[in-house]
């Protein structure tokens, strides 16, 4: 008798405790990967099965809670569309609403992607105004470090009003609202997951620092930042790992500033890229943008040295760069003019992700040089119209085999631009707009500016 009380009082007790619960990054207003399959996930007593509907074809999918109180499903979606509900159905019942079905863009990295229009961008007053697009929604990950990775995190899915629009990311908003002009009008979701002041390490999951101790070794002489965690892996435990699996059209990325100074951030932002790949189990798009010019103090050529190795991650599968040295200015860290690199992020997605157009949408990027006696020709990739904005550059410097740059008088023809300099005769190397606050003086036909680099 007192055997059978106790299996009975388990039996409540385990009824009552015992109710299925999501991540935050499922719930009410959420957009979902359109023609996919998405994984689901979340807690249920173990051993409880999990009936999960879905409106968009009202299929029953099963699923049981492991011994772990832990449990994941895959189900399709259908095209774009909406708004759906999904009842979770166990010992309790769990019903999300107002869901649709689109594209889902992770946008991360530190405060020029973070920053809001109300911290103050171009036309701030009046692009809030305009920002009522129920179709585009927001998931805010709130700003948090952990020594472990973590399994959940606060937040929820909003719909973009001009409230909600004025505290979320500038670019993310002005990104969506021009994909939805190609893509006619296709629910968008963006997941905003950004801190001021971080270096891509903190970023990065502790995994690659065990593979790539080299990484680890670079952030040694990192200064304690009052504003950010400097640690890695830190903001990824809190701010990535727990949305990780979540299924993604592709990421915007904008950082690098807290950077400047590393010598090897092509490794280190190509690892990044790399390692959230393999996390999701997908090669998805990563569009990002170069950083601005700016005057970083001591080091001339710091913030030119991440912009070169930035274009060198270009290397990458699935990647591109928006470069912005035409639309920011010199003494500002945070340009306000946030809408063109929205726009400009977008129409990387368009042409490449979408193919919704054929449009010129990068500017000229080096591709090689010839060495014709005392002549250098340097040849760019998106190099249709090449012209000098103010009819002749003072950019481009070569260099013999002593490594010593001179200015170099630079000509375009076909296309391509031919240096010389009376000081060097024997010419090996170039590089082009080599200093911090180089603003690009070569433009191709969609008048978009071309990258710093250099040769070597």
């Amino acid at each position: 008798m007192r055997n059978k009380l106790f299996l009975l009082l388990f039996i409540i007790s385990n009824s009552i405790m015992a109710n299925i619960s999501l991540p935050t990054i499922f719930s009410d207003n959420m957009v979902l990967q359109r023609n996919s399959e998405i994984k689901i996930w979340g807690w249920a007593n173990p051993k409880e099965e999990i009936k999960i509907t879905p409106s968009w074809n009202n299929q029953e999918y099963k699923v049981i809670a492991d011994s772990h109180a832990n449990w994941q499903i895959t189900i399709p979606t259908p095209k774009e569309g909406g708004p759906f509900s999904i009842l979770f159905k166990g010992y309790n019942e769990v019903i999300l609403n107002n869901i649709l079905i689109g594209e889902v863009w992770l946008c991360s990295g530190q405060s020029n992607m973070e920053m809001s229009a109300s911290w103050g961008i171009e036309n701030d007053d009046e692009e809030v105004k305009k920002a009522n697009f129920s179709n585009i929604r927001f998931f805010t990950v709130p700003k948090k470090s952990a020594s472990y990775p973590q399994n959940n995190l606060t937040g929820n899915w909003v719909e973009c009003t001009p409230e909600t629009m004025k505290n979320f990311s500038a670019v993310g908003y002005f990104f969506a609202k021009r994909l939805q002009e190609d893509l006619k009008d296709v629910p968008i979701g963006l997941i905003s997951s950004n801190w001021g002041g971080t270096s891509a390490e903190v970023w990065m999951p502790e995994s690659v620092f065990k593979k790539e101790p080299e990484l680890l070794k670079a952030t040694a002489n990192y200064e304690p930042n009052e504003y950010c965690p400097v640690k890695p892996t830190l903001t990824y435990n809190a701010m990535i790992h727990p949305i990780v699996g979540f299924k993604i059209a592709g990421t915007i990325w904008y950082q690098g500033e807290s950077n400047v100074g590393s010598t090897i951030y092509d490794k280190t932002f190509a690892t990044l890229i790399s390692s959230w790949r393999e996390l999701w189990n997908d090669e998805f798009p990563f569009y990002y943008v170069q950083i601005a010019p700016y005057q970083y103090g001591e080091n001339h050529f710091g913030g030119a040295e991440v912009r070169d190795f930035q274009r060198r991650t270009l290397k990458l599968s699935k990647t591109g760069m928006v470069v912005t040295s035409d639309i920011s200015p010199i003494d500002d860290i945070h340009p306000k003019n946030k809408k063109s690199v929205g726009i400009r992020l977008a129409n990387l997605a368009l042409v490449n992700t979408y193919k919704t157009n054929s449009n010129l949408v990068n500017g000229p990027l080096f591709k090689d040089l010839k060495i014709s006696k005392s002549k250098i020709i340097v040849s760019f990739d998106y190099s249709d119209g090449l012209y000098f904005k103010d009819k002749k550059s003072n950019q481009f410097e070569i260099a013999g085999t002593d490594n010593v740059y001179y200015l170099a008088k630079a000509e375009i023809k076909n296309n391509e631009v031919i240096l010389t300099s009376d000081k060097v005769k024997k010419p090996i190397k170039a590089r082009f707009a080599w200093t911090n606050t180089a603003q690009s003086q070569l433009f191709n036909k969609a008048n978009l500016p071309a990258s710093t680099f250099i040769s070597e």
